[in-house]
């Protein structure tokens, strides 16, 4: 009998991470794993990420309400552990579910727990701003007992090992499953007129500083440029609010969301990248743009720096400061680099992956960090809790003798 392997994603039903869930279960699908492992994909539902080597379970009213989804990670998917007996169980969405598993992990790409979140962001999104809030509470339920947490960046491990007192070597981190295409000439130095910010209406992504900066560029004379923005008044009252205060300003262009088959048309026509976001798991324009081995001026922010390396043109502006973005876009028109530099690539320490097959290998591999890892992985207050479980099962079956197998055995 195969042994089992849940990948839960209940909440992933759009955007970068349904990208992740149907990556993953993409690559088991077609890899050996699915022919030497029972795979099973806890999703909201099934044609979402329809794959013949997958048994689905779906969820359909996982998203009416945060209670319905904290009932299923805490409470159902016990049960739902009990009758599958998983060997690993993988929560692809932040939350450590409470389940019986020889081997747990937990993908962890949520950064709201790091958002410096500001009071005038709840006028635009007050559900998003309110679980930003809340989520650093629930990604600590539970978080122990995985053998494993994965993340896409090596500051947002450190971040995450610091506030939950996990090792680091206890973290994988694991690239999102990009081709990353770095440019191997030198980059040609040609006065910029297009300037390039693509990404979704939400408070944190900055729009309103690339505005701002526009604004004092028109004011210090600078008439032949453009700037283009994925912003549409009928996306929300955020995207509203920013192209009702700047539409007069002729030199934004205000195109709405691209389709992701039109984004290398509008990166080879453009001439600058520019990318303002307060916090990003990743930032995947930044990689998206360096093969295109163009000047870029991102966010003096840890995942810009992460993201960016690799790219031969890029520069780091205060995040919030207008003036200063305003001074690089200013050198760029003007055709002066001097400013932007090459962001040289870092190793990353073991345990990483490049990839969902290196991933796999680290989470299923039999190497004695791993089964170390597993024989220590319950928290002291769970041992505490299996102690009390044993004194209990005692008192009640007092005449008869109770076998447990060792912390090692079952995944404890």
């Amino acid at each position: 009998m195969k042994k089992v392997i849940v990948i839960s994603g209940i909440n992933l039903r759009s955007g970068g991470p349904l990208a992740i869930l149907r990556d993953c279960l993409s690559f088991l699908n077609q890899n050996e794993i699915s022919k030497q492992y029972h795979i099973v994909a806890l999703v909201h539902k099934k044609e979402l990420c329809d794959f013949p080597n997958i048994e689905y379970i779906e969820f359909p009213d996982s998203i009416n309400s945060w209670i319905k989804r904290l009932y299923y990670e805490y409470i159902h998917f016990r049960r739902l552990s009990k009758k599958l007996k998983p060997y690993l169980w993988l929560s692809l969405h932040d939350i450590t579910p409470n389940v019986n598993a020889e081997r747990q992990a937990v993908y962890m790409h949520n950064p709201s727990i790091v958002n410096r979140i500001k009071l005038r962001d709840f006028k635009y999104d007050k559900t998003y701003m309110a679980f930003a809030l809340l989520y650093k509470y629930l990604y600590k339920i539970n978080i122990q007992r995985n053998n494993y947490c994965i993340v896409q960046q090596e500051w947002f491990k450190t971040e995450c090992s610091k506030k939950f007192s996990i090792p680091g070597h206890r973290f994988i981190v694991a690239s999102p499953n990009i081709t990353l295409d770095f440019p191997k000439t030198a980059p040609t130095y040609t006065k910029c007129k297009t300037f390039f910010f693509p990404s979704f209406p939400r408070p944190f992504k900055n729009f309103e500083t690339v505005c701002k900066a526009a604004s004092l560029l028109v004011n210090r004379g600078w008439k032949d440029f453009k700037i283009i923005l994925t912003l549409d008044p009928n996306l929300n009252s955020y995207a509203k609010d920013i192209i009702k205060k700047y539409h007069n300003i002729s030199q934004i262009e205000f195109v709405g969301l691209i389709p992701p088959r039109e984004m290398q048309k509008y990166y080879g026509k453009t001439d600058c990248l520019i990318f303002p976001s307060r916090l990003e798991t990743w930032g995947l324009p930044i990689s998206e743009f360096i093969p295109f081995n163009k000047p870029m001026i991102v966010a003096d922010e840890p995942y810009a720096h992460e993201t960016s390396q690799g790219a031969n043109m890029v520069s780091f502006f205060s995040t919030n400061n207008a003036e200063e973005l305003s001074l690089f876009m200013e050198q760029a028109l003007e055709g002066e680099f001097e400013r932007f530099s090459h962001n040289d690539r870092k190793e990353l320490a073991y345990p990483f992956a490049k990839d969902y097959d290196s991933l796999f290998k680290i989470l299923l591999s039999d190497d004695p960090m791993m089964i170390e890892r597993i024989s220590n992985r319950y928290s002291l207050s769970d041992k505490f809790r299996l102690f009390c479980d044993l004194v209990m099962t005692k008192i009640k079956h007092f005449k008869q003798r109770i076998v447990r197998q060792p912390f090692i055995c079952r995944g404890g």
